[in-house]
């Protein structure tokens, strides 16, 4: 929650979408920009809509599919998904995802360790979750 309590408000829907970069940010007094962070993704999907404000974000989502790798002084991860829909919130620490996707891939860091296979999975650490075929809810406490 330190990188986004400040987050000004922002929302977008995207008809269909496609995608793909790297990025390396690092000491930036912006949210999400504050942990040195490098990484490279792709995405690519049909029906899409975004809202956040400080601590809460909200999105929902038709047919996609992402790849993604990410090293930061904090973590290291790489994940897959593929969805045909998805739902999903977050205010402050509580989160929560109703979908059907097949996330696959694994992270690690001093936000615990995450492994899916095939949209079923856990992580646990400040960051506890649970994960069956794509839904998912979760509680993070630092």
């Amino acid at each position: 929650m330190i990188d986004t309590f400040d987050r000004p408000g922002n929302g977008y829907t995207e008809s269909t979408y496609a995608r793909a970069g790297k990025y390396a940010d690092a000491f930036e007094d912006q949210p999400g920009k504050r942990i040195p962070k490098a990484g490279v993704y792709a995405e690519a999907g049909v029906g899409r809509a975004r809202a956040e404000y400080r601590v809460f974000e909200a999105e929902a989502k038709g047919p996609n599919a992402s790849a993604g790798a990410e090293a930061s002084v904090v973590e290291v991860g790489a994940m897959a998904r593929a969805e045909l829909v998805s739902a999903s919130g977050k205010a402050g620490p509580f989160g929560g995802k109703l979908g059907l996707g097949v996330d696959t891939g694994a992270s690690i860091g001093v936000s615990g360790v995450e492994a899916k296979f095939l949209g079923t999975g856990f992580s646990i650490g400040p960051k506890t979750s649970v994960s069956i075929l794509g839904s998912e809810v979760s509680c993070t406490v630092m």
